[in-house]
């Protein structure tokens, strides 16, 4: 994205998109997807990849930008930082006890790991998420789609 300048156009975008069942044109149709980071800021790199999202950022400019969303009626919660802030105590003690609880936040939310190749070793831990919730999750994606709602 920061070469590209434009979101998810990567390793990552490239598997969420698998994840979705939906193609690049689709992904990036701002009529279907909305493609809202939680910072708006980047954070810069740390340690272990990006930096956390910048908590001034997302004050500022989230919640008013959801408000002229009206449409929304899925929203993809990728990775622990919009678990925290959109679930706050709902969520459970750690990201993947909040994947597997999925149908817990369903219909209006969909938690996820990051799709970044670097949770490659996530994913072979956890085969559950591609049999159990990757086909829930293209199920309610192309539902939304078909009804003409937004997915954030």
């Amino acid at each position: 994205m920061h070469a590209s300048g434009i979101p998810w156009s990567d390793a990552s975008g490239n598997r969420l998109r698998t994840w979705l069942g939906v193609d690049d044109a689709s992904f990036y149709d701002e009529t279907q997807f909305a493609i809202i980071p939680m910072g708006f800021c980047y954070p810069g790199r740390g340690s272990g990849g990006d930096k956390p999202p910048r908590r001034e950022c997302a004050q500022l400019w989230l919640d008013s930008l959801l408000e002229k969303l009206p449409q929304i009626e899925l929203t993809l919660l990728v990775g622990q930082y919009a678990q925290r802030h959109f679930l706050g105590e709902r969520r459970k003690p750690s990201l993947t006890e909040t994947v597997r609880a999925w149908a817990e936040y369903a219909p209006a939310f969909i938690p996820l790991p990051h799709p970044s190749p670097r949770n490659q070793a996530w994913f072979q831990r956890h085969s559950w998420f591609e049999s159990d919730v990757l086909p829930m999750l293209r199920a309610r994606v192309a539902a939304v789609m078909a009804g003409a709602g937004q997915i954030r």
